[in-house]
């Protein structure tokens, strides 16, 4: 499983690295020129089709939505500064804790 941590660690760099390209050369660089809101769309719209071929797609769409997903969810982290790292720490934080648990201190 360390390569999939390689693969979205090179992700994130390669992400942030584009972040400043030109826009008309690089998906990434086009949706910073557009903005946080277009960004945070961008990730709901994925997000939703990741959903439905869940429900209703073929195994291959599900693997191609959450590819798309996953990506969007790494071009917002990085518009709003926070890192793959920040994010891993959390999960690694919460690991061994029951998510009812977790989401009930949450609440409190």
């Amino acid at each position: 499983m360390a390569w999939a941590m390689d693969t979205l660690t090179r992700l994130a760099a390669t992400i942030a690295s584009r972040r400043t390209a030109d826009p008309a050369t690089s998906w990434v660089a086009k949706l910073h020129a557009r903005g946080l809101p277009v960004i945070a769309k961008k990730l709901g719209e994925e997000a939703v089709e990741t959903v439905i071929a869940a429900l209703s797609g073929t195994r291959e769409e599900l693997v191609g939505e959450a590819a798309d997903t996953i990506f969007h969810l790494l071009v917002l982290l990085d518009a709003k500064g926070v890192t793959l790292d920040e994010v891993l720490a959390e999960l690694d934080r919460r690991e061994g804790t029951s998510g009812i648990a977790e989401k009930a201190s949450r609440s409190e």
